[in-house]
């Protein structure tokens, strides 16, 4: 006889709404998880967007030159 067949009414109950509540803490997980990425790409776009506006002042500034004059 296997463990299951053993297992009473009030261990079945228990070990479904174990397995319910694993369910549902790994589908909030998978959310959280996605949605840290999302914002993770989010932030590299922005810290990109700002090296490249800091770049841009700096050649403005004439502190440095920019990347087509390098290349002449």
């Amino acid at each position: 006889m296997d463990a299951q067949a053993r297992e009473g009414p009030r261990g079945r109950a228990l070990r479904d709404a174990a397995e319910n509540v694993f369910q549902e803490l790994q589908e909030h997980f998978q959310a959280l998880t996605a949605t840290l990425n999302l914002r993770m790409e989010e932030m590299g776009n922005r810290i990109e967007d700002l090296q490249k506006n800091v770049n841009d002042l700096m050649v403005q500034a004439g502190i440095e030159t920019s990347a087509n004059e390098q290349m002449t």
